[in-house]
């Protein structure tokens, strides 16, 4: 299902970030390799997006993938 959230933060250097959901829940972990496959580019503060979110391999949360620019 897809969501929309605000960028919490994403350090580009490290290769990750994180989602703030709309509807409230945790957020919602990004690797760099879901923002390059999006062709997006750079994620910054605050910027708004739509995402699908999968179980991370490592048990750890949600992670979210086929990330689109949102209105």
């Amino acid at each position: 299902m897809r969501q929309t959230g605000t960028v919490k933060f994403f350090n580009g250097r490290k290769g990750f970030g994180f989602i703030i959901p709309d509807e409230g829940q945790a957020d919602v972990f990004v690797h760099v390799t879901a923002v390059e496959r999006s062709g997006i580019g750079q994620l910054g503060e605050g910027m708004r997006v739509s995402f699908e979110v999968e179980p991370d391999r490592r048990g750890k949360g949600p992670k979210a993938i086929n990330l689109q620019m949102a209105q």
